[in-house]
């Protein structure tokens, strides 16, 4: 006898387990997929993720600076293309539209491209479009990239590709084995199920020699729609021009094990507490990301740390003048922001940025003047 789900079930937990048992354990991708996107329960169509209120604070929220000196690097990029009329600028996943906001507002010191711009936002949470809408008037909105009328790209992606569903494979003493998400054997928890899958489907996501290494038991995570989409992103940058500005959490290869987490009211929190009430993001994989944009004959630059990116661009210097002459009170929230963007054990370290750029770019951009390994392909 099938007993009901815990107590703190919700709307998407008891429709998932519905069609869990009439179809059986369902792969990890697609269940994260319905966690976030549900027509109708998925987190990012309900709710506000964002803001100290919310489950998650970005950058942008932290420090107006961080969206300044993006709309700079930008700018520094248009110039370079050329002053492409008009550019589409872009930015996946604006949140609430501060960073855009920040951005623009940075940008206006080069009137010329203020002028070229054509701003556009991806974004499906229906509150978050009016929250961008009223920081970001005249913009155009579509859900997926791939609407982005044809031009010359400028393109931020900031906390984006961690929210795309992963699929995670374990190696096992015989092989594979892929995640699944099934129900306990009383019916009444969701549980994770890990399947045979044959060494094939792994070849066709890693590279060569991207396994080696991995003991028994050790887990290794692929995201396909991040590669699809970055794939898109490259391949608009190496037939139109442009560049794009790539920032999360992540790791580059040899990387692996599992980084899925779930995140509500600032916390981490167990993955199957609230399905479709907590974020589920994972840690990105810049080396695939990067690869996957150079394969469509894009200009790579990174990944480096976020903390020593932004010190590239002065961000010490744009906080001392934006504190300056202001209450010691105000000095030191402009200050901790700072410190929280590029500080080791804050953000600095952990957050990776990648630069994507056309091909007729020959040298690094700013931030990226003395490339890390493997940089600047």
């Amino acid at each position: 006898m099938r007993r009901p789900l815990q107590a703190s079930s919700t709307p998407l937990a008891r429709a998932l387990s519905a069609e869990i048992v009439a179809c059986g354990p369902m792969r990890l991708d697609r269940f994260m997929e319905r966690i976030l996107q549900d027509p109708e329960h998925g987190y990012y169509r309900r709710g506000r993720p964002l803001g100290r209120e919310g489950d998650f604070i970005t950058a942008p929220e932290i420090s107006q600076i961080f969206g300044e000196l993006v709309g700079l690097w930008l700018a520094d990029r248009w110039m370079a293309a050329g002053r492409p009329a008009p550019a589409r600028l872009v930015e996946l996943g604006p949140g609430r539209g501060t960073l855009m906001a920040d951005a623009l507002r940075a940008m206006a010191v080069v009137p010329e491209l203020h002028r070229a711009l054509d701003v556009h936002l991806v974004e499906s949470h229906p509150e978050l479009k009016r929250e961008q809408a009223a920081r970001v008037p005249g913009a155009h909105w579509h859900d997926r990239f791939d609407d982005v009328p044809a031009g010359p790209l400028l393109l931020i992606a900031n906390e984006f590709f961690d929210a795309l569903p992963i699929r995670q494979f374990r190696r096992e003493a015989t092989g594979w084995s892929e995640c699944h998400v099934g129900l306990d054997e009383e019916g009444g928890d969701f549980r994770f199920v890990f399947r045979p899958v044959p060494a094939r489907t792994l070849e066709d996501l890693f590279p060569a020699g991207r396994l080696a290494g991995i003991a028994p038991g050790g887990i290794i995570e692929a995201n396909e729609a991040a590669r699809a989409i970055m794939t898109l992103i490259a391949r608009r940058l190496a037939e139109e021009g442009g560049a794009a500005l790539i920032i999360d959490y992540g790791y580059a290869a040899p990387g692996h094990g599992d980084t899925l987490q779930a995140v509500r009211r600032h916390a981490r929190v167990p993955l199957f507490e609230a399905p479709g009430e907590a974020d589920w993001t994972a840690h990105v994989d810049f080396t695939a990301l990067a690869a996957a944009a150079d394969a469509q004959g894009a200009r790579v630059f990174g990944p480096l740390a976020q903390g020593p990116f932004l010190e590239a661009l002065g961000i010490g210097l744009r906080a001392e003048r934006l504190a300056a002459g202001k209450e010691e009170h105000v000095r030191a929230e402009i200050m901790s922001g700072v410190a929280r963007l590029v500080a080791g054990e804050a953000m600095g370290a952990l957050f990776q940025v990648l630069a994507i750029l056309g091909p007729q770019t020959a040298e690094p951009p700013p931030g990226f003047l003395v490339p890390p390994s493997g940089g600047g392909r």
